[in-house]
């Protein structure tokens, strides 16, 4: 499985990801510009030593992102207001999962564009307006990882 940080702004749900993707297995992948630097503080001290056990790439931009990818890759776009929720998706290994920025989510066109790759975490109170991007990226990828791992 792989993870997919569009524009990651804060350093440790990166962290908290990163050691996600460790114990998990999961290759991420952080699409530039970054809202830190890599060697940023924060960011070691959320994902603590596990940063040498993470399969990680840094893209310069979605689109070198998008051209080095095989083809057939699957990618699910995570963000709020999708056509159904991430229960009803079918995951495959090698799906790729991709989360937006914590201020601003993915960019409306992409998930226009992705309409049928568009999932959604259900939330009951109408006046929360998201849920930590670290969170959101456990729920989806452990739920793909059951999928996968299940007959």
């Amino acid at each position: 499985m792989n993870i997919v940080l569009v524009e990651p702004e804060i350093p440790p749900n990166t962290g908290n990801i990163a050691r996600l993707c460790a114990a998990t297995g999961a290759t991420l992948h952080l699409i530039e510009p970054l809202g830190f630097e890599i060697d940023d503080r924060r960011l070691a001290r959320a994902g603590m030593d596990y940063w040498k056990l993470v399969k990680w790439r840094r893209w310069p931009r979605w689109s070198a992102y998008r051209e080095a990818l095989p083809a057939g890759s699957r990618l699910w776009f995570i963000e709020q207001g999708a056509p159904r929720r991430y229960t009803e998706a079918r995951f495959e290994a090698g799906d790729h999962l991709v989360f937006g920025r914590e201020t601003a989510g993915l960019p409306r066109g992409l998930l226009e564009d992705n309409w049928d790759r568009w999932l959604d975490i259900p939330m009951a109170h109408p006046e929360a307006r998201s849920l930590n991007l670290s969170n959101c990226a456990a729920i989806v990828l452990f739920e793909a990882l059951r999928q996968i791992e299940s007959p």
